[in-house]
C-alpha cells in the first residue's frame, strides 16, 4: 500500500516534470516577429505607393494668371464669377453651385438649369459670404475682373484667375482647359459655326441687300451698334446683314438722341428693351412710339420692327449659348414677318 502511494507521488512529479519541460519548449519557439519580411515589406510600400498614386490621381494642376494651381481632379462644386463665366461653364457642361448676375432673373435658356444657382449679384467686389456659403471646390473667374480679390478667395477654395481675351472663343478654351474639356468647346464652337451659316442662308433669302439696324434703348438714349465688335459683329458679320453704309466705321457703338435716329434709316430695326421690366426705359420707349420722327422711319412705315429680349441678350457677341438664343430669335422674327 505504501509502495502505491510512493509511485502516485512519483508519477505526479514526472508529470509536474513533462508538463513543465512543455511550457518551456513553447516559450523557445520563436513568435512573430513585429518588423515584416522582405516580402511584407516590399507589399507594404507598394500600398503606400498605391495611395499616393490615387491622391494625385484626385488632383490636377492647371495653370492660371497667378501660377500653377491644384485643383480638385472632378470638382462638383464650382462658382463662376463675372456675367459671362457661368454660361461658358454651362456651355461646356458644368452646372456652377453660385454665380454673379446682372439681372434678377436668369436668361431664359439658363432658367432650367440654374433653378438651384445661388444668385450673387453683380457687385465688383463679391459677396464673401455668399461664396463661402456654396462651399466651392474651384473658384473660377477672369483675372481683369477679381484679381483684387483673389488672397481672400483662394482662403475659400482653390481660385483659377485666366487672362483677359479679345474672343469669347478663347475665353471659353481657357476654361474648357481646367476642367480637361477642350474636345467640349471645340464643339460648342463647331456647331455655332454652323448654326449661323445656315442661319444667315434663310436671313439673305428674307431680306436679301436691304439694311438692318439694331438698337438698344435705355432710360434716357437710344444705342446702335454697328459691325465691328461683339453683339454688332453677330447681327452684320456672322449672320450676313447689311448695315447702314453711313455708320462711321471707326465706331462700334454710337449713342444717339431720339432727334439724331432718322439719320440711321434703315430698311429694317432690331429693337431691343435694355432691361423689359425697367419702368423707366419703357416709357422711354412709348413716348418714341408716340413721336413722329419714329413714324418717319422707313421700317416703321414698313412694319419692319423686330422685338428682341433684354436679359437673353446681355452676353450676345460675348458668350456660344446668348448667341445661340438671339440667333433663333432673329430668325424667328424676321421669318413671321417677312414670309
Amino acid at each position: 500500500m505504501k509502495r502505491n502511494w510512493i509511485a502516485a507521488i512519483m508519477l505526479g512529479i514526472i508529470l509536474t516534470l513533462i508538463t513543465a519541460c512543455g511550457s518551456g519548449g513553447n516559450a523557445q519557439e520563436p513568435s512573430p516577429s513585429s518588423s515584416a519580411s522582405p516580402g511584407e515589406a516590399a507589399s507594404q510600400s507598394a500600398e503606400n505607393g498605391q495611395d499616393n498614386e490615387n491622391e494625385a490621381a484626385q488632383e490636377r494642376t492647371v495653370a492660371s494668371e497667378k501660377g500653377d494651381i491644384i485643383i480638385p481632379a472632378n470638382p462638383k462644386r464650382v462658382i463662376g464669377l463675372s456675367v459671362v463665366y457661368p454660361e461658358f461653364l454651362y456651355a461646356l457642361g458644368i452646372t456652377p453651385v453660385a454665380v454673379q448676375n446682372y439681372h434678377d432673373d436668369f436668361p431664359a435658356y439658363l432658367a432650367g438649369p440654374f433653378k438651384d444657382t445661388i444668385k450673387m449679384g453683380i457687385a465688383k467686389t463679391p459677396d464673401f459670404e455668399a461664396v463661402l456659403a456654396a462651399d466651392p471646390d474651384v473658384i473660377l473667374a477672369p483675372a481683369w475682373w477679381s484679381e483684387k480679390d483673389y488672397d481672400q478667395l483662394k482662403q475659400i477654395a482653390p481660385t483659377v484667375l485666366l487672362p483677359s481675351r479679345e474672343d469669347w472663343k478663347d475665353e471659353l478654351k481657357d476654361i474648357a482647359a481646367v476642367f480637361g474639356k477642350e474636345a467640349e468647346a471645340e464643339k460648342v464652337i463647331a456647331d455655332l459655326k454652323a448654326k449661323e451659316e445656315e442661319a444667315a442662308k434663310k436671313l439673305d433669302e428674307l431680306v436679301g441687300d436691304e439694311t438692318v439696324l439694331y438698337m438698344r434703348i435705355m432710360a434716357k438714349e437710344i444705342v446702335l451698334h454697328g459691325e465691328n465688335l461683339s453683339r454688332g459683329s453677330l447681327v452684320h458679320k456672322q449672320l450676313g446683314l447689311k448695315p447702314l453704309e453711313n455708320f462711321p466705321q471707326s465706331e462700334t457703338a454710337l449713342s444717339i438722341s431720339l432727334e439724331v435716329l432718322p439719320e440711321y434709316n434703315a430698311d429694317h430695326l432690331i429693337v431691343q428693351l435694355d432691361d423689359e421690366n425697367n419702368e423707366a426705359i419703357k416709357e422711354h420707349f412709348n413716348e418714341m412710339l408716340n413721336s413722329a420722327l419714329w413714324k418717319s422711319m422707313k421700317a416703321v412705315q414698313k412694319d419692319q420692327i423686330y422685338m428682341v429680349g433684354g436679359k437673353e441678350w446681355f452676353n450676345v457677341g460675348m458668350a456660344p449659348l446668348a448667341d445661340s438664343y438671339a440667333i433663333d430669335a432673329i430668325v424667328k422674327a424676321f421669318s413671321e414677318k417677312l414670309q
